[in-house]
């Protein structure tokens, strides 16, 4: 699976994300975007972009839904879970979460090599070396050993874009989901392809829409979908 291929240049639905939620990007030079969620943080966080390795190195709108949810619904019960994120390209959610929620860590953010180096970087940016750690993890591969095999929480923004890689999703979220897991999982609908994944995913897992969202209706019109992904009922303790 790469990141090069752009969520947006594959067979577009017409859809366009408004500007409000994220402003266009394309062509755009290496810079350092400075967010307080609203004012969500004290302190903002500092996210270094670069898409020289791959569009994996810039904001994209679900992750930007997907932090703002977390830290205005789960600013305190995130802070003692173990947590890892999926597909974190410049590391938004993860750093969000350790930033606003105070984690006292390990949080794994990860991607493949491509986005390897952007992630420590933003780490190193913000001062979260000691709560954040950045890891490879390939979708479809075992699970490296230094990341948990059955976290409390597990973090995915934008990872539906790619087709080819929707079975690799689906077999890392069973590798890391456990009965006792709940993953937060935020897209949005480019194409018709994208029901495919979500047919996969709801075989596989037990699958809810986020109701308790207050922003809903800001990205609701733009395909933007929040979710709650856990092992199914049946196979939980």
């Amino acid at each position: 699976m790469d990141r090069s291929v752009s969520p947006e240049s594959s067979d577009s639905d017409g859809l366009r994300v408004s500007i409000s939620l994220a402003p266009p990007r394309l062509n755009k030079t290496a810079e350092t975007t400075s967010l307080d969620f609203d004012g969500r943080l004290t302190e903002p966080l500092l996210l270094k972009e670069d898409l020289k390795n791959g569009c994996g190195g810039q904001l994209w709108p679900a992750g930007m839904v997907l932090a703002n949810y977390l830290l205005d619904r789960h600013p305190e019960d995130l802070a003692n879970k173990s947590i890892v994120e999926l597909g974190s390209g410049v590391g938004l959610v993860g750093l969000a979460v350790a930033r606003g929620c105070k984690t006292k860590g390990p949080l794994y953010i990860t991607d493949q090599q491509p986005m390897f180096d952007l992630m420590k970087d933003n780490i190193q940016l913000n001062d979260l070396d000691t709560a954040v750690s950045a890891s490879i993890l390939n979708w479809g591969e075992p699970i490296p050993k230094q990341i948990p095999s059955k976290p409390d929480i597990i973090l995915a923004a934008d990872c539906v874009y790619f087709e080819p890689a929707f079975p690799l999703l689906v077999s890392t979220l069973q590798d890391l989901l456990g009965p006792n897991s709940v993953c937060y999982f935020c897209y949005k609908k480019r194409r018709r392809a994208d029901a495919r994944f979500m047919k996969m995913a709801k075989k596989a897992f037990d699958m809810v829409e986020i109701k308790d969202d207050p922003n809903a209706p800001s990205y609701d019109r733009e395909n933007i979908f929040l979710l709650e992904i856990r092992l199914k009922s049946s196979k939980k303790l």
